[in-house]
């Protein structure tokens, strides 16, 4: 078996084997899938501690998988995230340098940003998949929303705007390192909210809901998304960034007509 050559197929390797793996390999699989952001800087010693098991069931996993060993699985991450979206300080300092410093200068090109992601938006939503995704909600139960990082705040509101239209609904957030998986029923609905780089925990409980047999509305920035593996219907979003800073304008817009186009059709 081959190594897998992109994150992607990593991510596709991980999720066929994990259901055949005995005990102590899922536990390893188990916890790569939810600790992705480790791999690249962590020892074979500390990622084995973290799924509980011993450094040679971590070494046999990486097998399994088709690496020759650990470096190689590591060297796969620190290859991919390497380049990275710059962090935030990279992003201040090029602000500064291009000359955009000023509140109002910056309020400017925001608002630009926001505008073109709208547009952008309104011209490449698919109908389709929106009005699948609205049917497929009404006709659920409680609607499990999750969206970590950059998606918490659509999320979040997601969560709240459901709640002031009476439709049962619970925000998977992650805090305290909480598991609610387990609230999955037969009947419900989720919506997996992540864009790049995304969200290992987001897409660990989209996958969870569609192996439970759940439908899955997927928000995220293109079709070849991780997370569309894993949804019935993907909904996608464009953001124009400034500055290496995304803003949330387009899928807010989005995420607001679909509650609210869930809740009407709920009655």
């Amino acid at each position: 078996m081959t190594a897998p050559a992109s994150i992607d197929d990593f991510r596709l390797r991980l999720a066929e084997v994990t259901e055949t793996l005995p005990k102590r390999l899922r536990q390893c699989a188990e916890y790569i899938a939810a600790n992705t952001d480790r791999i690249a800087v962590s020892t074979v010693a500390e990622l084995a501690a973290g799924a509980d098991v011993p450094p040679s069931a971590l070494m046999r996993f990486c097998q399994i998988l088709g690496f020759s060993g650990f470096s190689e699985m590591q060297r796969l991450f620190r290859e991919a995230y390497s380049p990275g979206w710059p962090d935030y300080a990279t992003r201040l300092k090029n602000l500064k340098e291009g000359g955009a410093g000023s509140p109002a200068a910056l309020l400017a090109e925001f608002v630009e940003a926001g505008r073109l992601s709208l547009e952008q938006l309104a011209k490449s939503v698919d109908e389709a998949a929106l009005a699948q995704a609205v049917a497929q909600l009404a006709q659920a139960g409680t609607l499990h929303v999750v969206g970590l990082r950059r998606a918490y705040p659509v999320a979040s509101y997601l969560t709240y705007v459901f709640e002031k239209m009476q439709v049962p609904a619970m925000l998977h957030d992650g805090a305290g390192k909480l598991d609610h998986r387990h609230a999955l029923r037969a009947g419900d609905a989720c919506i997996a909210i992540t864009f790049a780089p995304y969200s290992d925990e987001t897409l660990a409980l989209a996958q969870d809901a569609q192996m439970r047999g759940l439908a899955v509305i997927g928000i995220t920035d293109r079709l070849t998304s991780p997370l569309a593996r894993h949804c019935s219907t993907v909904l996608t979003v464009p953001e124009v960034d400034f500055g290496a800073f995304r803003s949330l304008s387009a899928t807010l817009a989005l995420s607001i007509a679909l509650a609210v186009a869930v809740g009407s059709a709920r009655g």
